[in-house]
């Protein structure tokens, strides 16, 4: 209900003269304010390249960062700011939330930019696809993160001769042997989006990227009552008896403690990588990463974007610079670096990467059918429909007296519900 009565109160918005901006220290043709949620060590170093080199263009990057997992707080803030009138210059908007923005009008178009700098060559099909809306480009798609990757401590797996896990047996394999070592198997936090961050990794390891669309994407309530679902539900269950203690930790925290190998083994976007290097911690050396067991040659991803709200025609000169800038080989390359992502371009060097982003980089490349859209990073569903599935997942987490048939009974209403509600 309240997601309805803001989506009317910002078409109200839209469609009525705009409301007086608050008092502004921007200056329009000099500088952008741009809202992000890139709040950790690696990403404060992704965000000051991406700010170098719009200075280097002759605009400041006045930097709005709001912090919060997964973008709840910065998602918050955007709102009432664009009720108040006192919009962002530029801010991070992600997945369907992309097409939800634009459909309300909000959001300055970069057709030119785009046909000026080939994106519907370069990029791949399935990013330009998403910064598009009815045909017309919306947003500039920043770097490719992998969301099915388990980080595992690399010198504690070549010292108990130990390979990373391909499969489910594999897994329950070497964590039964970490266990013996005295090493706690999985690093995991119990915050409902990682939790979520999991679950998705195991539906899509259970059922293929088809099943998982039917269920995240689709909202099939038929795929709610599938064996498959019961399987990944209890398998996430099942690996609570694999994880160092329990407790409600940012993902900072979480990556921090795998760092201290308080566990040997952690389930993270590839985000994770840019954090722990931050720290002093080399890729392919103290830790190295694989495919989620199951997920060998799939994708599960989300996409970082910058759209610009478009009721201030002063801004649009430095929109549209920063629009053009952030898809160029060169801040591509030292973005998604620092950032732990991939580039969105297809012409992109893999012989440059390390192993992490060059398996997660050639394996997008596969093409629609190695890709499966992350519903915890708005890629998959709307935001009211991701936070409902959400809360079921960790309802059903973290009270093991609510069986598999609860949770997809429940979940299968929901979905209904849903549904209905598009219709409407």
């Amino acid at each position: 209900m309240r997601g309805r009565l803001l989506r009317a109160a910002l078409l109200g918005l839209a469609c009525a003269a705009p409301l007086p901006a608050l008092p502004s220290t921007e200056s329009h043709d000099a500088s952008l304010q741009v809202l992000h949620w890139w709040t950790s060590a690696g990403e404060r170093r992704a965000a000051k390249i991406l700010a170098t080199r719009l200075g280097e263009e002759g605009i400041e990057w006045k930097d709005n960062a709001v912090p919060g997992g997964a973008g709840l707080g910065a998602g918050k803030v955007l709102k009432s700011r664009v009720l108040a009138g006192d919009s962002p210059g530029a801010t991070q908007i992600i997945g369907v939330s992309v097409g939800e923005w634009a459909e309300l009008g909000l959001l300055r178009g970069f057709d030119s930019v785009a046909a000026a700098g080939n994106w519907n060559r370069v990029l791949f099909p399935t990013v330009y696809s998403l910064v598009q809306h009815h045909g017309h480009v919306v947003a500039a798609p920043l770097g490719i993160h992998r969301i099915n990757t388990l980080f595992y401590n690399r010198k504690l797996f070549t010292r108990l001769q130990l390979s990373p896990p391909s499969n489910w047996a594999e897994f329950e394999q070497v964590s039964r042997k970490l266990r013996a070592a005295g090493v706690a198997p999985l690093m995991q936090s119990s915050e409902p989006w990682q939790v979520a961050t999991l679950f998705e990794n195991l539906v899509l390891a259970e059922s293929g990227p088809e099943y998982y669309r039917d269920l995240f994407v689709r909202l099939s309530p038929q795929a709610a009552s599938d064996k498959r679902l019961r399987e990944a539900l209890f398998r996430l269950r099942g690996m609570k008896g694999w994880m160092a203690p329990l407790e409600e930790l940012s993902w900072p925290d979480a990556v921090r403690r795998f760092s201290r190998r308080e566990a040997a083994m952690l389930v993270m976007g590839d985000w994770a990588k840019a954090e722990l290097n931050e720290w002093g911690f080399a890729t392919d050396d103290e830790f190295s990463c694989a495919p989620m067991p199951g997920t060998a040659k799939l994708h599960l991803y989300s996409v970082d974007t910058l759209a610009m709200l478009g009721t201030d025609s002063s801004r649009m000169a430095a929109q549209e610079k920063l629009a053009k800038l952030v898809v160029t080989p060169a801040v591509q390359q030292q973005f998604n670096a620092a950032k732990g992502a991939v580039s969105v371009r297809r012409d992109a060097d893999p012989t440059g990467m390390d192993s992490c982003a060059r398996d997660s980089w050639t394996t997008f490349a596969g093409g629609a059918a190695a890709q499966a859209p992350s519903l915890v990073h708005r890629m998959a569903a709307d935001e009211e429909s991701r936070d409902a599935i959400i809360a079921e997942v960790h309802r059903y987490f973290m009270n093991d007296s609510i069986t598999e048939a609860d949770v997809q009974r429940r979940l299968a209403a929901v979905l209904r519900a849903l549904n209905l509600r598009r219709r409407k």
